[in-house]
């Protein structure tokens, strides 16, 4: 086993999600690829080589957010060599993480909002069977995208138009409903994939028929934004349209429509932070009667 693939099995035996595994695995690969071109040995990697490599990856163009996952990806890669005995670098990854990359906590930068009409033109310029029901579906349940990813055909309830989401450690709530017009699409996409595969198995399939990945859903997206001329590649962050814009407009037009605070962040599946709401249950019925009265209608 390599040393890339007993690290990946130390995050899986330290109960981290299969999508962090990957993103950590990925990160830890690009570190170990730049070593090699500047033979550098990965273990006695010193901190003028971490703040080399930050160097590198903002020359690359990589934004804040990238950065602090790189760095939190080789965190822990030297945690886990420590604990080997093999390194004992993870406190200057920490530091660096702490005195370089705080600054990176805000970019003054704000995701776009999109408005009702904005969507309804977006869905029906979306002719792709496939894409068109993963829009409807991010923006009619406002689910992440990692959590859109690992949907099974069997997570999916569509007599109750519901869905059960796979347990993740940011979630408290794994029950999310969607409405018609998003489940006249997602009908006809199970149709197509059923013609593919059969009935079973990953819920949004690549052209290979197999799961889609990251970058398919970040390719379709761009492609509906820009259609729609809602998505700017080269422009700010606000200018721009991602799967997560989906969550934000979810959110705010709820919100919006009159629906309880309560009732979008259970939807949300935001973790409860105060003692009372540990309390105070919440039913799904009545969620799912106001998420279907509220929830914008995009006439498509």
């Amino acid at each position: 086993m390599s040393l890339i693939e007993e690290f990946a099995a130390d995050q899986q035996l330290r109960g981290l999600t299969p999508r962090s595994i990957e993103g950590n695995v990925c990160r830890v690969r690009n570190w170990l690829t730049w070593c090699e071109k500047r033979s550098t040995q990965p273990q006695t990697a010193k901190r003028e080589d971490f703040l080399a490599y930050l160097q590198t990856l903002q020359e690359r163009g990589h934004k804040s957010e990238t950065l602090k996952k790189d760095f939190s990806g080789l965190t822990a890669f030297y945690e886990f060599l420590e604990d080997r005995n093999e390194s004992s670098t993870a406190r200057d990854v920490v530091a660096i993480r702490k005195k370089y990359l705080r600054r990176y906590k805000s970019d003054s930068e704000q995701r776009q909002l999109i408005s009702i009409e904005d969507a309804a033109r977006m869905v029906a310029l979306t002719i792709e069977t496939r894409d068109r029901a993963m829009l409807l579906m991010l923006l009619k349940t406002g689910i992440r995208k990692g959590e859109l990813l690992s949907l099974d055909t069997s997570d999916v309830d569509m007599m109750h138009m519901s869905i059960r989401l796979k347990p993740t450690p940011k979630r408290s709530n794994r029950i999310v409903f969607f409405d018609e017009e998003c489940r006249e699409a997602l009908s006809r996409w199970l149709k197509v994939r059923a013609s593919r595969t059969g009935s079973d198995g990953p819920l949004w399939l690549n052209y290979s028929n197999q799961r889609l990945g990251d970058a398919g859903l970040k390719k379709s997206m761009r492609k509906a934004g820009t259609r729609a001329g809602v998505h700017d590649p080269d422009g700010p962050l606000e200018e721009r349209f991602s799967a997560h814009c989906c969550r934000h407009w979810f959110t705010t037009h709820l919100l919006r429509s009159g629906m309880r605070r309560e009732y979008v962040q259970f939807l949300r599946g935001d973790a409860i932070k105060e003692a009372v709401d540990i309390y105070y249950h919440i039913d799904p019925e009545d969620v799912r009667r106001a998420y279907l009265a509220c929830i914008p209608r995009l006439g498509v």
